[in-house]
């Protein structure tokens, strides 16, 4: 199965084109504090313009089910990304309204507990992923540090075969081939790793992130 690669923190129409162009299979829009934080109607401006076949995910953190909801339909998105304490039902809630086609994806902090986490998740049906991001002091995504990838091909990404796991949190051009090899995900996201500056990509970066992946992904 080819890797699945998410160019995430998209604020404009020009950068999320640049992600399809590449050949990413999903682009990401942050709904939550953050320098790369978007409102539904921005979205919603930019999502018809995108080809149907890539992923439109909203990312939330500590959101509630109905404000997970309405933006979803406001603005068109496929999946939804879900930093958030909450238990099973919020994702449940999620399932119920929109079916199998919504992709859930659930975040997972690498660090104390992170494999206990996953594995808790992975017998949730509900379900589709598990993104293995890192986390600051003040950011809980898009902080542009890398876990111990190491640690994690023996923990996390040891444990769960049987579970989708998306590795994120300081991938670049430069890194993202090493952590593929060392990690073997189902998946990458990257935000921070491939702009210019805050909240506007870098369309090298972006074209190199992507086919590194890709070159990494075939081995």
């Amino acid at each position: 199965m080819s890797l699945w690669i998410k160019i995430c923190a998209n604020t404009s129409l020009e950068d999320a084109r640049l992600a399809v162009d590449a050949g990413a299979d999903a682009v990401g829009f942050v709904f939550a504090p953050s320098p790369r934080r978007v409102t539904a109607a921005q979205v919603a401006g930019i999502t018809p313009y995108l080809p149907a076949a890539v992923e439109k995910i909203g990312v939330f953190v500590d959101a509630a089910l109905d404000e997970i909801e309405t933006t979803v339909r406001a603005c068109g998105l496929t999946g939804v990304q879900l930093h958030s304490e909450a238990g099973p039902e919020l994702v449940a809630g999620l399932r119920a309204r929109f079916g199998p086609a919504l992709h859930i994806l659930r975040v997972v902090h690498f660090g104390a507990g992170a494999a206990e986490q996953a594995a808790a998740i992975a017998h949730d049906a509900n379900v589709d992923a598990v993104l293995v991001d890192s986390r600051t002091a003040t950011a809980v995504g898009g902080t542009g540090v890398a876990f111990d990838w190491a640690e994690a091909r023996n923990t996390v990404f040891a444990k769960e075969k049987g579970l989708k796991l998306v590795a994120a949190g300081g991938l670049n051009p430069a890194n993202v081939a090493e952590a593929i090899r060392t990690l073997r995900p189902w998946g990458v996201d990257v935000a921070s790793g491939v702009e210019a500056a805050p909240g506007r990509k870098d369309a090298a970066k972006v074209r190199d992130f992507v086919a590194n992946a890709r070159a990494a992904g075939r081995e």
